[in-house]
């Protein structure tokens, strides 16, 4: 039961539908199954299937809400969260940016869903690890790791006539490898809606790359560099500046998108002209949702257009107050790159720094999107096109968007994912001068 189809999905919907008394209601079905595997020091440490679903109902009266979910669906417990939900609405505070419910809209079937994905089993998962484990063990290295893939769907249906339904796979997975003495370590991450994308014996072995070549590492001074920074880097480092993407945090003089003196900074140069930033929820290496929660369409959209802020986000209330048209949040982040391998980037530098992924990032100041942090699982001083020898680990202080105005090259963009937040983004490789480390760190 808990992937349904199109069709499945709106007979159950149009019920709980027939149920509602109240002005407006909405209601939102989702599912998902699939499997997961976790081990550490090259043996298997738990693995599990998981299935499930749930409805969420929103009943409005007025500007009142009130939204009740439910995991059961006979036709007695569709019809208690449906009751539930209005007398939850009774008893709340009107919403002074209550928005009506949007009417039918149109939607192009999305890319997300590939079959061979979903028929993913407990024996593909295992092979998968058994491949990754295997590298680790020939290299005489210990790899921790997690691998886990889903099949899930989510349908919307409102009073107004508003109906959406979307299907989607996904598979991600990360690596850890150090050697016995634990001082060096290295770290990949792959996350693909398409199994035969995924490559985990390859992922291990740079990994397994990293770990033995970052033993040994000396101790340099901290200052500014010319950095290098991997895809999993980038993705790391640019994630926060993403989330900022809103037009409603800049005008209200809360983020790095806001204006001095009030306003937010579209239309200005903010970066440097290499960079270009979209989303389109058709990529083929990274695609998306056609729609999103509240029933809008999404399209393909740029974000950063040769360093100039060309959208912002408008939520549906504050496009109302603003007088313009709505925008919603991007579905995806693509950033576009150069043709360079990471190789010969590395070729190109004569003295500088690679890193190879960021971890335990902060806030610093979220108007000037200073943040903090620390290197970690493979860091390399670089001296006349080649990786001369590990350097201890850093910890940095610098704004994704002073880095992205200090841009010396791009290369390729390559999918990765945070396995902070589960989210893919399609970025390449950046290598900007002057970025600021302000200590050592012993972390590994």
């Amino acid at each position: 039961m808990p992937i349904l189809n199109k069709e499945e999905a709106q007979v159950l919907l149009k019920k709980v539908l027939g149920y509602s008394k109240a002005d407006e209601c909405a209601a939102s079905l989702s599912g998902e199954e699939g499997g997961n595997i976790r081990y550490a020091r090259n043996a298997v440490s738990t693995a599990g299937e998981m299935s499930r679903m749930s409805l969420s109902v929103s009943s409005s009266f007025g500007k009142k809400t009130g939204t009740a979910t439910i995991d059961e669906f006979d036709d007695a417990s569709l019809e208690k969260v449906v009751r539930r939900s209005e007398e939850l609405a009774q008893l709340a505070p009107e919403n002074p940016e209550h928005m009506p419910l949007l009417g039918p809209q149109t939607f192009d079937e999305s890319i997300t869903y590939v079959p061979s994905t979903a028929a993913i089993t407990p024996d593909t998962r295992a092979e998968a690890v058994g491949r990754s484990i295997q590298v680790a063990k020939d290299a005489k290295l210990q790899a921790a790791g997690y691998i886990e893939n889903t099949t899930g769907f989510r349908a919307i249906m409102n009073s107004k006539g508003l109906f959406a339904y979307d299907k989607d796979t996904d598979v991600i997975f990360s690596v850890t490898t150090r050697n016995e003495e634990g001082t060096g370590s290295g770290y990949a991450a792959r996350g693909f809606n398409d199994v035969s994308k995924l490559d985990t014996f390859t992922a291990t072995q740079i990994a397994s790359r990293k770990a033995a070549g970052s033993v040994g590492a000396r101790a340099i001074e901290p200052g500014k560099y010319t950095v290098i920074l991997e895809p999993v880097a980038v993705t790391y480092m640019l994630e926060n500046m993403f989330y900022g993407l809103d037009a409603r945090s800049a005008d209200e003089g809360r983020s790095f998108m806001s204006k001095p003196g009030g306003g937010n900074r579209l239309g200005e140069q903010l970066m440097d002209p290499k960079i270009t930033i979209y989303s389109d929820p058709f990529n083929t290496e990274l695609p998306s949702s056609t729609w999103n929660g509240e029933g809008q369409a999404m399209t393909k959209r740029t974000w950063i257009d040769k360093g100039v802020v060309k959208n912002l986000s408008y939520s549906r209330f504050w496009a109302d107050k603003k007088g313009v048209a709505p925008v919603p949040g991007p579905g995806n982040i693509i950033m576009e790159g150069g043709t360079e391998s990471l190789e010969e980037m590395i070729k190109n530098t004569e003295k500088g720094i690679l890193v190879s992924r960021l971890w335990y990032i902060r806030m610093v100041d979220p108007q000037t999107l200073l943040l903090t942090g620390l290197t970690r699982d493979g860091t390399f001083y670089i001296e006349n096109g080649e990786i001369k020898f590990p350097v201890k680990n850093f910890r940095f202080n610098e704004s994704p968007v002073i880095m992205l105005n200090n841009v010396e090259a791009l290369g390729r963009p390559e999918r990765s994912i945070s396995v902070e937040s589960y989210r893919s983004y399609l970025v390449p490789p950046i290598k900007v001068r002057d970025f600021t480390f302000t200590s050592l760190s012993d972390a590994v």
